[in-house]
Protein backbone atom coordinates (compact mmCIF):
# COMPACT_ATOMS: atom_id res chain seq x y z
CA UNK A 1 0.00 0.00 0.00
CA UNK A 2 1.12 3.44 -0.75
CA UNK A 3 3.36 5.10 2.15
CA UNK A 4 2.16 2.43 4.35
CA UNK A 5 5.33 -0.02 4.04
CA UNK A 6 6.52 0.95 7.55
CA UNK A 7 8.74 -0.61 10.13
CA UNK A 8 7.38 -1.51 13.44
CA UNK A 9 9.56 0.17 15.41
CA UNK A 10 9.31 3.94 13.36
CA UNK A 11 5.68 3.60 13.49
CA UNK A 12 5.41 2.88 17.30
CA UNK A 13 7.61 5.30 18.43
CA UNK A 14 5.42 7.60 15.97
CA UNK A 15 2.75 6.94 18.48
CA UNK A 16 4.09 6.21 21.39
CA UNK A 17 4.74 10.16 22.47
CA UNK A 18 0.87 10.83 22.32
CA UNK A 19 -2.02 9.59 20.20
CA UNK A 20 -2.00 12.95 18.16
CA UNK A 21 0.77 15.23 18.56
CA UNK A 22 -1.45 18.24 18.56
CA UNK A 23 -3.66 17.39 21.14
CA UNK A 24 -3.59 19.22 24.33
CA UNK A 25 -6.83 18.66 26.56
CA UNK A 26 -6.58 15.80 28.64
CA UNK A 27 -10.55 15.13 27.75
CA UNK A 28 -13.17 16.50 25.59
CA UNK A 29 -15.92 18.34 25.60
CA UNK A 30 -19.13 16.90 25.17
CA UNK A 31 -21.36 16.92 22.02
CA UNK A 32 -23.96 19.13 21.10
CA UNK A 33 -27.07 17.21 21.56
CA UNK A 34 -29.92 16.51 18.98
CA UNK A 35 -32.99 17.88 18.89
CA UNK A 36 -35.26 14.60 19.00
CA UNK A 37 -33.67 11.33 19.27
CA UNK A 38 -33.39 9.21 16.04
CA UNK A 39 -35.07 5.85 15.73
CA UNK A 40 -34.18 3.13 13.69
CA UNK A 41 -30.69 2.39 12.64
CA UNK A 42 -28.98 5.73 11.17
CA UNK A 43 -25.47 5.65 9.88
CA UNK A 44 -22.38 8.06 9.63
CA UNK A 45 -20.00 8.16 7.37
CA UNK A 46 -16.60 9.21 8.44
CA UNK A 47 -13.06 9.86 6.52
CA UNK A 48 -10.17 10.44 8.61
CA UNK A 49 -6.96 8.42 7.17
CA UNK A 50 -6.30 4.51 7.00
CA UNK A 51 -10.01 3.26 7.49
CA UNK A 52 -8.14 -0.05 8.54
CA UNK A 53 -7.82 1.82 11.42
CA UNK A 54 -11.02 3.67 11.97
CA UNK A 55 -12.74 0.64 11.21
CA UNK A 56 -10.62 -1.29 14.41
CA UNK A 57 -12.02 1.32 16.69
CA UNK A 58 -15.72 1.92 15.68
CA UNK A 59 -16.24 -2.15 15.50
CA UNK A 60 -16.17 -2.08 19.08
CA UNK A 61 -18.18 0.45 20.36
CA UNK A 62 -20.95 -0.10 21.98
CA UNK A 63 -24.34 0.51 20.38
CA UNK A 64 -23.07 0.39 17.29
CA UNK A 65 -24.20 -2.98 14.80
CA UNK A 66 -22.17 -2.12 11.27
CA UNK A 67 -19.22 -0.96 10.06
CA UNK A 68 -18.22 -1.07 6.37
CA UNK A 69 -15.03 0.45 5.15
CA UNK A 70 -15.43 1.77 1.18
CA UNK A 71 -14.89 5.33 -0.22
CA UNK A 72 -16.60 8.53 0.12
CA UNK A 73 -16.13 11.54 -2.19
CA UNK A 74 -15.86 10.64 -5.76
CA UNK A 75 -18.06 8.84 -8.72
CA UNK A 76 -18.78 5.03 -8.51
CA UNK A 77 -16.06 4.27 -11.46
CA UNK A 78 -12.82 5.38 -9.51
CA UNK A 79 -14.28 3.98 -6.44
CA UNK A 80 -11.64 1.08 -6.38
CA UNK A 81 -8.37 0.93 -3.90
CA UNK A 82 -5.68 0.96 -6.77
CA UNK A 83 -7.42 3.68 -8.26
CA UNK A 84 -8.13 6.22 -5.25
CA UNK A 85 -4.41 5.69 -4.36
CA UNK A 86 -3.59 7.74 -6.86
CA UNK A 87 -4.89 10.72 -5.09
CA UNK A 88 -6.91 12.12 -7.85
CA UNK A 89 -10.62 10.51 -7.10
CA UNK A 90 -11.79 13.49 -4.44
CA UNK A 91 -12.93 10.13 -2.99
CA UNK A 92 -11.65 9.51 1.01
CA UNK A 93 -11.28 6.53 2.80
CA UNK A 94 -13.84 6.44 4.76
CA UNK A 95 -16.28 4.21 7.42
CA UNK A 96 -19.55 3.56 7.60
CA UNK A 97 -21.47 2.99 11.10
CA UNK A 98 -24.58 2.26 11.08
CA UNK A 99 -25.44 2.37 15.01
CA UNK A 100 -28.31 1.76 17.62
CA UNK A 101 -29.27 5.41 18.51
CA UNK A 102 -30.72 4.11 22.27
CA UNK A 103 -27.40 3.04 23.50
CA UNK A 104 -25.09 5.84 21.67
CA UNK A 105 -25.53 8.52 19.99
CA UNK A 106 -24.31 10.55 16.72
CA UNK A 107 -22.84 13.04 18.75
CA UNK A 108 -20.37 10.27 20.77
CA UNK A 109 -19.46 8.93 17.94
CA UNK A 110 -18.27 12.14 16.62
CA UNK A 111 -16.24 12.62 19.79
CA UNK A 112 -14.53 9.31 19.68
CA UNK A 113 -14.05 10.34 15.90
CA UNK A 114 -11.87 14.02 17.03
CA UNK A 115 -10.75 12.33 20.18
CA UNK A 116 -9.05 9.11 19.66
CA UNK A 117 -9.80 7.81 15.96
CA UNK A 118 -7.37 10.06 14.05
CA UNK A 119 -5.97 13.58 13.96
CA UNK A 120 -8.43 16.08 12.41
CA UNK A 121 -5.67 18.83 12.36
CA UNK A 122 -3.46 17.20 9.83
CA UNK A 123 -4.89 18.62 6.51
CA UNK A 124 -4.66 15.44 3.61
CA UNK A 125 -2.65 13.19 5.76
CA UNK A 126 -2.64 11.00 8.83
CA UNK A 127 0.52 9.61 10.35
CA UNK A 128 2.69 8.46 7.68
CA UNK A 129 -0.16 8.36 4.82
CA UNK A 130 -0.78 11.48 2.85
CA UNK A 131 -2.57 12.68 0.20
CA UNK A 132 -7.05 13.79 -0.08
CA UNK A 133 -7.53 10.14 0.12
CA UNK A 134 -6.34 10.33 3.43
CA UNK A 135 -8.60 13.83 4.19
CA UNK A 136 -10.18 14.24 7.40
CA UNK A 137 -13.94 14.43 6.34
CA UNK A 138 -17.97 13.96 7.66
CA UNK A 139 -20.09 13.00 4.86
CA UNK A 140 -23.61 13.97 6.22
CA UNK A 141 -26.87 12.76 4.75
CA UNK A 142 -29.36 15.06 6.80
CA UNK A 143 -29.05 18.78 8.11
CA UNK A 144 -28.72 17.34 12.01
CA UNK A 145 -25.75 15.66 11.50
CA UNK A 146 -24.32 18.26 9.07
CA UNK A 147 -25.37 21.30 12.33
CA UNK A 148 -24.47 19.28 14.79
CA UNK A 149 -21.03 17.98 13.44
CA UNK A 150 -20.50 21.72 12.46
CA UNK A 151 -21.43 23.36 16.12
CA UNK A 152 -19.27 20.79 17.11
CA UNK A 153 -15.85 21.59 15.64
CA UNK A 154 -16.65 25.01 16.68
CA UNK A 155 -16.27 24.22 20.21
CA UNK A 156 -13.67 22.40 19.53
CA UNK A 157 -11.85 24.91 18.15
CA UNK A 158 -13.04 27.44 20.67
CA UNK A 159 -12.31 25.31 23.55
CA UNK A 160 -8.58 25.19 22.22
CA UNK A 161 -8.60 21.32 22.50
CA UNK A 162 -6.04 20.87 19.91
CA UNK A 163 -2.60 23.52 19.48
CA UNK A 164 -3.67 23.41 15.84
CA UNK A 165 -7.13 24.50 14.06
CA UNK A 166 -9.65 20.95 12.91
CA UNK A 167 -9.57 20.88 9.32
CA UNK A 168 -12.24 17.99 9.18
CA UNK A 169 -14.96 19.03 6.27
CA UNK A 170 -18.63 18.57 6.84
CA UNK A 171 -19.99 17.74 3.69
CA UNK A 172 -23.06 16.46 1.88
CA UNK A 173 -22.63 12.36 1.03
CA UNK A 174 -22.82 11.68 -2.79
CA UNK A 175 -22.71 7.97 -2.28
CA UNK A 176 -20.66 5.41 -0.12
CA UNK A 177 -19.23 2.85 -1.94
CA UNK A 178 -17.88 -0.51 -0.20
CA UNK A 179 -14.35 -1.61 -0.38
CA UNK A 180 -12.90 -4.56 -1.74
CA UNK A 181 -13.43 -7.80 0.71
CA UNK A 182 -9.66 -7.63 1.56
CA UNK A 183 -10.13 -4.30 3.36
CA UNK A 184 -12.63 -5.18 5.77
CA UNK A 185 -11.99 -6.06 9.58
CA UNK A 186 -8.56 -5.48 8.52
CA UNK A 187 -7.19 -5.40 12.18
CA UNK A 188 -9.21 -8.82 12.88
CA UNK A 189 -7.54 -10.39 9.84
CA UNK A 190 -3.85 -9.33 11.64
CA UNK A 191 -5.29 -10.83 14.79
CA UNK A 192 -6.41 -14.08 13.16
CA UNK A 193 -3.16 -14.37 11.69
CA UNK A 194 -1.64 -14.21 15.04
CA UNK A 195 -3.49 -16.28 16.73
CA UNK A 196 -3.05 -19.16 13.46
CA UNK A 197 -0.60 -18.70 11.27
CA UNK A 198 -0.95 -19.45 7.83
CA UNK A 199 0.52 -19.06 4.10
CA UNK A 200 -2.10 -15.95 3.18
CA UNK A 201 -0.70 -14.31 6.20
CA UNK A 202 1.97 -13.11 4.56
CA UNK A 203 0.07 -10.58 2.30
CA UNK A 204 -0.75 -8.32 5.44
CA UNK A 205 0.69 -5.54 6.30
CA UNK A 206 1.03 -6.60 9.66
CA UNK A 207 3.95 -3.78 10.66
CA UNK A 208 1.61 -0.64 9.80
CA UNK A 209 -1.46 -2.36 11.66
CA UNK A 210 0.93 -2.96 14.87
CA UNK A 211 2.90 0.39 14.75
CA UNK A 212 0.14 2.93 13.94
CA UNK A 213 -3.41 0.92 14.07
CA UNK A 214 -3.30 -1.11 17.58
CA UNK A 215 -1.81 1.63 19.34
CA UNK A 216 -5.32 4.19 18.26
CA UNK A 217 -7.54 1.20 19.33
CA UNK A 218 -5.57 0.63 22.53
CA UNK A 219 -6.36 4.59 22.95
CA UNK A 220 -9.64 4.48 22.65
CA UNK A 221 -10.02 1.41 25.34
CA UNK A 222 -7.75 3.43 27.99
CA UNK A 223 -10.07 6.50 27.41
CA UNK A 224 -13.34 5.06 26.34
CA UNK A 225 -13.82 1.85 28.83
CA UNK A 226 -17.48 1.97 29.02
CA UNK A 227 -18.22 1.67 25.36
CA UNK A 228 -15.93 -0.50 24.50
CA UNK A 229 -16.83 -4.15 23.56
CA UNK A 230 -14.89 -7.28 22.48
CA UNK A 231 -17.59 -8.57 20.17
CA UNK A 232 -16.94 -6.59 16.39
CA UNK A 233 -19.76 -5.35 14.40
Amino acid sequence: MQNRILLFGAAAAFVAVGVFTSARAASFPDPPKSAAGASGSPSIVLAGGCFWGMQGIFEHVKGVTNTVVGYAGGKKETAHYDRIEEGDTNHAESIKVTYDPSKISYGELLKIYFSVAHDPTTLNRQHYDTGTQYRSSIFYSTDEQKTLAEQYIQELNAAHVFHDPIVTKVVPLPAFYQAEDYHQHYLDQVAACDANPRPQCGNLNVGYIKGVDVPLLKAFMAKYPDLYVKEIH
